[in-house]
């Protein structure tokens, strides 16, 4: 359980429906989503399925890469750094995508 301090604001009608449309927008609670705004950050909204989709597809072409990478490196008939590095690429790619989906921005003050 947070320790802290309770703060009790007003808000109107108008202020309270916003901060609830994007509490449930982010996915997160109403003070959570203060918390984060009061750091400076700007929560994203959830993404669409089609995020979730690219992610298991790009999670899958990782994985498969670093099997040939293994078997490869085994085997001695390819170039393994080469793989490698490929393999790094579209990790990079995965976290490139979740930062753009995901992470929140830091608001500028």
């Amino acid at each position: 359980m947070r320790k802290g301090f309770d703060k009790h604001i007003r808000l109107s009608k108008e202020e309270l429906n916003e901060l609830r449309r994007k509490a449930q927008a982010s996915c997160l609670t109403e003070s959570a989503l203060i918390r984060h705004l009061i750091m400076g950050f700007t929560p994203k909204e959830k993404p669409d399925d089609r995020f979730y989709d690219v992610m298991r597809e790009l999670s899958s072409i990782s994985n498969n890469i670093n099997q040939l990478a293994t078997k490869a490196n085994t085997l001695n008939f390819i170039d393994a750094p080469m793989l490698e590095k490929e393999v790094l690429r579209w990790h990079k790619f995965q976290s490139d995508v979740e930062r753009t989906f995901l992470q929140p921005d830091r608001s500028i003050e």
